[in-house]
């Protein structure tokens, strides 16, 4: 028996570089939803893998694109909590009425 590359290994290991990748360089929500996408299509490709497990290879890039994109989705919801606690500041300094022009 042949056996056949793994529908979507390939996605769901470039998506999770993606999610890292796009979080660090552009921006968290792209991150996350590069995320979202690797794990749904990592969720499908363990289903089909787990049907007929010795019909398939390359279900390692499974495994390691789906610990990327959980990575890139933590690194997306830090991103995120850091932005809104910097706007935060940035807003409570301005409504405190202590934020000098220098006039």
């Amino acid at each position: 028996m042949s056996q056949q590359p793994l529908p979507g290994a390939s996605t769901v290991l470039t998506m999770g570089i993606i999610s890292i990748v796009g979080t660090f360089f552009c921006c968290g929500p792209f991150g996350a939803i590069f995320s979202i996408i690797a794990l749904t299509k990592a969720k499908s490709a363990t289903q089909l893998h787990q049907q007929n497990p010795g019909a398939y290879t390359d279900f390692s890039n499974v495994k390691t694109g789906k610990v990327l994109a959980y990575i890139g989705l933590g690194l997306a919801l830090i991103y995120l909590i850091l932005f809104i606690a910097y706007f935060g500041l940035i807003m409570a300094a301005i409504g405190s009425g202590n934020w000098d022009s220098g006039y």
